[in-house]
C-alpha cells in the first residue's frame, strides 16, 4: 500500500539516510555540462546523475547539485528525459527520487549509466499499462513523478536493488525476470524477487 504523504519524522529518516549515503561515497571531478561557470563553486560536494531512456535514446550526464543547491536546468533536463514517452507529458521528478537514483548509482561505483525502462506516467499511460499488466499499481508513485524503473547492464537486479536498499529513503522492487528495479520516494519498503 502506498501513502500519498509521508510524515515529517520519515521525510527526515529518508533525508539522513540519503545524506548519509552521498557522504559515505566518494563522487569523483565535476564533468563539465551546458552552463556550469557559476555553478561551480570550490569543487564543493555534487550530486549526478547519469542515465538514458531505453524508450527514446536521449541521455544525460549532468551534475544536479552543488554545494547544497539543485540547479534548475539540471532538474529540467532530468525531468525532459522522465517523461511519459506516449504522451509527451513532463513532470517535474521530486527531487528524493533523483537523489536516490544518483546515490544508488554512486553506490555501485560504474560510470555505466542507468537505462530508466519508466520514469513519470501521465494517468491515461498507467491506466493503459495497468490494463495490460498485474504488477501495474492503480496509485502508482511514477503518477506524481516520485519513481523510477532502471536498470544496469553491468550489474545484476539483486546488487541494483541492495544498493537502493541502502540508502533506506523509499520503495525498491525487484523485477527479475523483466531486468530491472523501481526505486520511489515513497514509504521504506521492499517487494519482489
Amino acid at each position: 500500500m502506498q501513502a500519498d504523504y509521508f510524515s515529517e519524522k520519515d521525510y527526515f529518516f529518508s533525508r539522513r539516510s540519503l545524506l548519509g549515503v552521498f557522504g559515505a561515497s566518494v563522487i569523483s571531478a565535476a564533468p563539465v555540462f551546458a552552463n556550469a561557470t557559476g555553478f561551480i563553486r570550490g569543487a564543493g560536494d555534487i550530486r549526478k546523475l547519469k542515465m538514458v531512456s531505453h524508450k527514446t535514446g536521449e541521455r544525460i550526464d549532468t551534475i544536479y547539485w552543488i554545494d547544497g543547491e539543485y540547479i534548475p536546468e539540471a532538474l529540467h533536463e532530468i525531468d525532459v528525459l522522465m517523461r511519459d514517452w506516449r504522451r509527451n507529458e513532463v513532470k517535474p521528478i521530486d527531487l528524493r527520487t533523483i537523489d536516490i537514483l544518483a546515490a544508488s548509482h554512486s553506490i555501485l561505483d560504474t560510470g555505466e549509466p542507468f537505462r530508466l525502462m519508466s520514469g513519470y506516467r501521465s494517468a491515461k499511460t498507467n491506466a493503459m499499462l495497468r490494463r495490460q499488466s498485474r504488477s501495474v499499481s492503480k496509485n502508482s508513485l511514477h503518477i506524481t513523478g516520485q519513481a523510477a524503473d532502471v536498470r544496469l547492464g553491468t550489474r545484476s537486479v539483486r546488487q541494483l536493488a541492495k544498493a537502493a536498499q541502502a540508502c533506506k529513503s523509499g520503495g525498491v522492487g525487484r523485477y527479475s525476470r523483466s531486468n530491472f528495479v523501481h526505486l520511489d520516494c515513497g514509504p521504506v519498503r521492499i517487494w519482489g524477487r
